[in-house]
């Protein structure tokens, strides 16, 4: 038998409250587990995990000298960590616990008492079989370097990037666009109140320059991540702006005198506003430094712009730099917060919806259409006047089980499409406004009270049933007007208008599949970053030290994502302040007695924890997540899992058979 020491094993069945005892008769499982092998005492308890439960743990191990404790209750991955803590404190290593799920694996999914109690007989035993064979275990500790790395510059990178400066450490910001602000930038006014998106956001972009803590890294992108919490080596690509960031005054003279002056299609206007070849996105932008657009640039792509480049011709302080390139800058760092937001759903996809025409747009091209400092200044213009019926359609693309769209609700549509009803009623008072919608879902603060209110400023809400179809069409091609055609309570309906506003889905953003390969986290089904517990760890990965912010994680509003942004920043700014972590032993191990230097495990590792050194196959504990993945494929036997040895697991097989 492995071990230092003779098993005397503590059996501890938990009722909690109905859920386990409901099903399951706990006292006979307890009277069953107190007959078992090494095993010195066995009880019940109501709840377990409850102050009173854990002292009975730690009473219990000091008067019979328990050196192993097993727990029989819920999942381990609720109350794993509480029952390890009491063991430690009693006296007894952490690793020499083991948990028995009698909730999730047993109670809650079987009805016939008797035939459940058999089955958490068995877990039980499981249990106590491979507890007799469990090894203390020693957490290693590694040095952090005291500094955060914010990947994305929206309103939660920006947050999440003072709260961590706040705090008095170093912290590179880095986001892929030439200025920070992300999607909130672009709005007009922000839902219930009505606050300005601009004058709300842009104090705090202008706080991120100046904060003697926080190295902002605008148009760069993450290259490469090597390491582990604490220690984190990352690679930056900061792509050329052909402008000296440091001479750059912002005066705008080189976009003005550029020759292709408003002939380029404005992203930041979203397609709907013209800039110039050397630009900045808005004029809030932070920095205030021109970008050349080099797929656009006269000079760039074709060799020539005139007899001199007309930008670097007017730049008063000669900031205009053609032999810049690319740079790639290199930082340590001890955790990383990712809020990297979200993208749109193509409507290009969605012919259905008539997005081609010029008379349907989406809800963020609305936004430019409304702002003041958009290409209308601040007009509602359709084919040259003012829209005197508009429809609004509510879930483009989301809550659908069509295999091309997106089943989860995006949140946020139902009050924008509020808001941007109330400006339409604003700007163009005799403007008939409809929405067209599946159901209303206002569930933040203030948020029914704004649904009401533009219900009462005459905007008339029409329902369907989810799966009922949408078309958007035109009846004449030349016609200045299109058709929404829909069903409403069983009927056929057709609703001209001079504009129609299209809800589309928030999607994960496109860089989602690189960052995942680069970070090493993982995505849910829906695409989004997985955090690692959707209740009880939701700001963290599986990745020690990664953690998710924002709308990269889940669709969200603004007061939600600044929320889990300031949370994400207290998370990673803990090992940042202790100044040390404690790494978990349950890790690869490798026998080099019997290893063959293969490489099959080094290949399939997702964590890139194992290197060939010397002939033998060499453990990064720190790396290792004790995911199995080696352990599974080494052809020669050679890797074992502490803390899953395939002893203690045969143990736990024998017990059940």
């Amino acid at each position: 038998m492995i071990g230092i020491e003779t098993p005397r094993i503590g059996v501890y069945i938990c009722h909690c409250g109905v859920n386990i005892a409901a099903t399951v008769d706990v006292k006979e499982v307890a009277r069953f587990a107190n007959d078992l092998p090494c095993v010195v005492i066995a009880r019940d308890y109501q709840y377990m995990c409850s102050d009173p439960g854990q002292a009975l743990i730690k009473k219990d191990i000091k008067e019979h000298g328990l050196n192993r404790v097993v727990v029989a209750s819920c999942s381990p991955r609720m109350h794993e960590p509480t029952f390890r803590n009491a063991c430690e404190d009693a006296g007894v290593n952490p690793y020499c616990f083991e948990m028995a799920n009698l909730r999730e694996q047993c109670a809650w999914v079987h009805s016939d008492r008797g035939r459940a109690t058999e089955k958490a007989k068995d877990l039980v035993a499981s249990a106590v079989g491979k507890a007799a064979l469990l090894e203390p275990l020693v957490r290693k500790k590694v040095s952090v370097v005291p500094r955060a790395l914010v990947i994305g510059g929206g309103v939660a990178g920006i947050y999440a990037a003072l709260e961590i400066a706040d705090k008095g450490f170093e912290t590179y910001l880095v986001e892929k666009e030439p200025s920070i602000g992300g999607h909130m930038a672009q709005l007009d006014k922000t839902f219930p109140t009505l606050d300005c998106s601009a004058c709300i956001l842009t104090p705090k972009m202008v706080e991120v320059e100046r904060h003697k803590n926080i190295q902002l890294l605008t148009y760069s992108e993450l290259k490469e991540v090597d390491g582990y919490i604490g220690n984190y080596k990352v690679k930056i690509r900061k792509r050329a702006r052909y402008v000296d960031e440091n001479k750059c005054t912002g005066c705008g003279e080189c976009a003005n005198a550029c020759r292709l002056r408003e002939r380029i299609s404005n992203e930041f206007d979203a397609g709907l506003g013209k800039r110039s070849a050397i630009y900045v996105p808005f004029p809030q932008a932070v920095p205030l430094i021109y970008t050349v657009d080099a797929e656009s640039c006269l000079y760039i792509t074709k060799g020539k712009c005139g007899k001199y480049p007309a930008c670097k011709e007017a730049c008063p302080v000669d900031a205009i730099d053609f032999e810049q390139h690319e740079e790639e800058i290199e930082v340590e760092v001890g955790t990383i917060v990712v809020a990297t937001g979200y993208e749109l759903l193509d409507l290009a996809e969605k012919p259905e919806y008539g997005y081609k025409y010029n008379e349907v747009l989406t809800g963020l091209e609305f936004e430019r259409l409304s702002v003041a400092s958009g290409p209308t200044g601040g007009k509602i213009i359709i084919n040259g006047k003012e829209p005197k019926e508009v429809v609004f359609i509510s879930c483009v693309g989301s809550r659908s089980r069509k295999e091309d769209e997106c089943e989860y609700c995006s949140r946020v549509c139902c009050m924008y499409i509020a808001k941007q009803a109330h400006l339409v009623r604003e700007k163009i008072p005799d403007a008939k406004v409809k929405v067209i919608y599946n159901d209303v879902r206002a569930y933040g603060k203030g948020f029914e009270e704004f649904y009401n209110r533009a219900r009462d400023e005459g905007v008339e809400y029409i329902r369907k049933e989810l799966e009922d179809p949408v078309e958007v069409v035109k009846r004449n091609e030349e016609e200045k007007k299109v058709v929404v055609r829909t069903i409403c309570e069983r009927k056929e309906m057709e609703i001209e208008a001079d504009l129609v506003i299209l809800a589309n889905a928030i999607v994960p953003g496109k860089d989602a599949d690189e960052l995942t390969r680069i970070l090493k986290i993982s995505r849910s089904a829906d695409g989004f970053f997985l955090e690692a517990h959707p209740k009880l760890r939701p700001l963290d990965t599986f990745t020690d030290g990664i953690f998710i912010a924002g709308c990269c994680q889940s669709p969200k509003d603004i007061p939600d994502s600044v929320a889990q942004a300031v949370g994400a920043a207290i998370r990673a700014s803990i090992p940042l302040m202790r100044g040390e972590v404690e790494i978990e032993p349950i890790v690869a191990s490798v026998n080099e007695a019997v290893c063959v230097g293969c490489g099959t495990c080094e290949s399939i590792c997702p964590f890139d924890a194992l290197s060939l050194e010397g002939g033998v196959m060499r453990v990064n504990e720190v790396v290792c997540k004790g995911c199995g993945s080696c352990g599974s494929a080494c052809p020669s036997g050679a890797i074992s899992m502490r803390h899953f040895k395939d002893e203690q697991i045969y143990a736990q097989i024998e017990a059940m058979t």
